[in-house]
């Protein structure tokens, strides 16, 4: 058993992630149980920028997963470039938390980009239609991803906390793995950190 704290600025996140993380356990590895903990939600730029911040979510989301579990940090890159942000974010994780297994993912923009690299397996949830050339849009070029889903939906408008979800719930998880490189981040985060702790 694997305890999963994780650490995200959203409040869509908070209900969305944990659907998705234990989606990610039974396809990518059935044999390990894991105990998916409510995700802590901060502020984007007061954790990234402030110290004290940081440290105090950090050590929390420690406390919470304890020695036999790991820590997750899930953000949306925005205009940053994730593979950068992600590493430099996760160097200073380190050095506060040595203690403990760490992952950091910046999905390409946002959290959405996922669903866009996917749009065509969520074609008739919850309003949404997908367009015949969507399959050519690079799913992590949008820079609002949420408008982006928002425009194919057909009744109402997205809801961070209502669509993201259910959206995650259902999204093709191998064709969002093919088309978006910073949602195979994510998956190869959870296999390396479900394994090593399992073994």
């Amino acid at each position: 058993m694997i305890t999963v704290a994780s650490i995200v600025e959203g409040d869509g996140e908070v209900l969305a992630l944990p659907v998705l993380l234990r989606r990610l356990q039974v396809w990518r590895t059935p044999e390990v149980q894991a105990d998916i903990l409510r995700p802590i939600r901060v502020r984007r730029d007061q954790f990234l920028n402030k110290e004290s911040e940081f440290n105090r979510h950090l050590q929390l989301a420690a406390a919470k997963c304890g020695e036999s579990g790991w820590i997750l940090i899930l953000m949306d890159a925005d205009d940053d470039c994730p593979a950068d942000k992600g590493a430099e974010v996760l160097k200073r994780a380190t050095e506060l938390a040595p203690h403990r297994r760490l992952g950091v993912v910046f999905a390409n923009r946002e959290y959405e980009a996922w669903f866009i690299a996917a749009s065509s397996s969520l074609h008739g949830r919850r309003g949404f239609e997908s367009r015949a050339d969507d399959e050519q849009v690079d799913p992590e070029s949008p820079r609002n991803a949420k408008g982006w889903i928002n425009d194919r939906l057909v009744d109402g408008t997205y809801g961070e906390t209502t669509d993201q979800p259910a959206f995650s719930h259902v999204f093709d998880l191998e064709l969002a793995h093919h088309r978006s490189r910073s949602f195979r981040k994510l998956c190869d985060e959870w296999t390396k950190h479900a394994f090593a702790l399992e073994s």
